[in-house]
């Protein structure tokens, strides 16, 4: 069966980019999300990020357009029945996701390919709760989707070689590039990413350093693009929080004990840039440390 619908559940910050880097591919996108609002607000942002490709001579104003028009949106998760590729980008809540795939399976043709853009989340209990297990993956975008170059595809225990085969080639259309990773907790990059940011917010917590001095050793002392810290706040700090959780149950190991200071960070509500505190404050010209 040949891709051409692709079906993306959630209007967030990856849904929008999923949508985006789909549309600009060629393929048709249908979006859905529980508030229209979050649609409009998703629609409008596509246009911002691709009128930003344009100003910098990546993409032609006629591609924008075209672009746009692939991308319809609909309140109604059935909806995305119709199409031949569904990814799941809600938030990183496994009974959130699981109730999607339940309302959405009676509504699926016999090959539509079920994904979850989950980046932590068990993909084989996952496919478990379809009807469809050997054509369910997961399927990882990294955050901001348009920029970042990496997808990882995660089998699960009954996922059929056709399904990933199909996978790594949507994977080649995009432009982009896959990495396989087998089906354990957080899978490749947030099993090495959230464990060094829990370890950023440790440092914090003991007071080994401040958040400036942290952010700032590890972008001049290793050459990383933003600190930890700074990625925290960029990624979501319940996100982060809700990973680590899932590495410490998954693997059983007190190595991935979250931090209590970002339990208490998240608790607080102070979840990063988009609630415009967390380990930096947001909400004044330039972004001041908290601690």
């Amino acid at each position: 069966m040949s891709i051409q619908t692709v079906g993306v559940v959630g209007a967030g910050q990856m849904g929008n980019g999923i949508a985006h880097v789909f549309a600009l591919a060629g393929y048709d996108v249908l979006m859905t999300d529980i508030s229209e609002d979050a649609l409009a607000s998703a629609l409008r942002l596509i246009d911002k990020n691709l009128t930003r490709q344009v100003a910098r001579g990546k993409i032609e104003d006629a591609t924008k357009d075209k672009a746009i028009k692939r991308i319809a949106t609909t309140p109604k998760l059935a909806d995305l029945g119709q199409t031949d590729l569904v990814i799941e980008a809600a938030t990183e809540r496994e009974a959130v996701k699981t109730a999607i795939f339940e309302d959405l399976v009676p509504h699926l043709g016999r090959d539509t390919i079920l994904t979850s853009n989950t980046s932590s989340i068990s993909i084989t209990r996952l496919a478990s709760r379809t009807d469809r297990p050997e054509k369910f993956m997961g399927f990882h975008f990294m955050n901001p989707v348009p920029v970042m170059q990496l997808v990882e595809l995660i089998r699960g225990i009954a996922t059929d070689e056709a399904t990933y085969t199909q996978l790594q080639q949507v994977v080649e259309s995009l432009g982009k590039t896959a990495a396989t990773a087998e089906d354990f907790p957080a899978f490749i990059v947030n099993r090495i990413l959230m464990p060094m940011i829990n370890e950023a917010v440790y440092t914090l917590y003991e007071g080994v350093g401040s958040v400036a001095s942290i952010d700032s050793a590890m972008k001049l002392g290793t050459n990383h693009p933003m600190g930890p810290l700074e990625l925290a706040d960029f990624i979501g700090l319940d996100t982060c929080l809700a990973i680590m959780n899932v590495l410490h149950d998954g693997l059983a190991d007190t190595k991935y004990r979250p931090c209590p200071l970002l339990t208490k960070y998240v608790e607080a509500g102070w979840l990063g840039r988009k609630t415009q505190r967390g380990f930096y404050d947001y909400r004044g010209e330039v972004p001041v440390p908290t601690r």
